[in-house]
């Protein structure tokens, strides 16, 4: 991952070579104020696809949690298919 940085007046000056950049990257663009970390800028569809990943990565920690717990296994045809299921529903979104 390529880390993009830019100052803040850059959005306000360029903001069509700003959203160019994030769509054709897929990558986020920091922006700074005053030297300074302000705002993180990403296009819509890398941003659901971080949202879908979150979401997918929660699933797991929650079935790794469960798992320790002691609490019955499920089967991992069962696992896989809500997996798919979800991702089929976001992808959908």
């Amino acid at each position: 991952m390529k880390t993009i940085i830019k100052p803040s007046a850059t959005i306000r000056q360029n903001y069509n070579e700003i959203s160019k950049l994030c769509r054709e990257t897929g990558e986020p663009v920091f922006l700074t104020k005053n030297g300074e970390g302000d705002l993180v800028v990403m296009d819509i569809a890398t941003y659901d696809q971080r949202e879908i990943q979150l979401e997918l990565r929660e699933k797991l920690v929650e079935i790794e949690e469960q798992r320790r717990a002691g609490i019955s296994d499920i089967p991992a045809r069962t696992v896989s298919n809500n997996l798919r299921a979800l991702i089929k529903e976001k992808a959908h979104v």
